[in-house]
């Protein structure tokens, strides 16, 4: 796998926040750049902007979100594995995230210098969008 991906920072702040599995999808669960809803058997796991989480949901706060840009092909191999080893060995913590067409990784507010350096040295291309 090559590093010459491009990524993108999202400039909110996210929060990931756990429901009982049979919750219907939430009325407050809407806009910003990334939205995900993701039900399992064991929980309702959704992220989405901090500003719109109700103070009685279970939910941990301060997560920055970054897009790897452009339309990953199906067969490629080992994207997020570069980009979370990358992180590890700089000792940063993801929270991983895939859609049909690329992946998101978000990591703590506190940790985005660390991660923004980590991911430079590693070859990737930072972008404003």
């Amino acid at each position: 796998m090559t590093t010459s991906l491009r990524l993108s920072l999202f400039p909110s702040e996210y929060a990931v926040c756990q429901l009982p599995p049979d919750t219907d999808f939430p009325s407050w669960v809407r806009g910003g750049e990334l939205l995900s809803l993701t039900r399992t058997a064991d929980e309702l796991s959704i992220v989405c902007l901090s500003s719109l989480v109700p103070a009685d949901v279970k939910a941990e706060y301060g997560w920055r979100a970054i897009k790897v840009l452009g339309s990953l092909d199906f067969s490629l191999v080992g994207v997020l594995a570069h980009l979370t080893d990358s992180l590890a060995k700089a000792g940063v913590s993801i929270f991983a995230l895939s859609t049909f067409d690329t992946d998101y990784i978000l990591v703590k507010s506190n940790t985005i210098d660390r991660t923004i350096d980590a991911l430079r040295k590693a070859g990737y291309e930072w972008i404003q969008e």
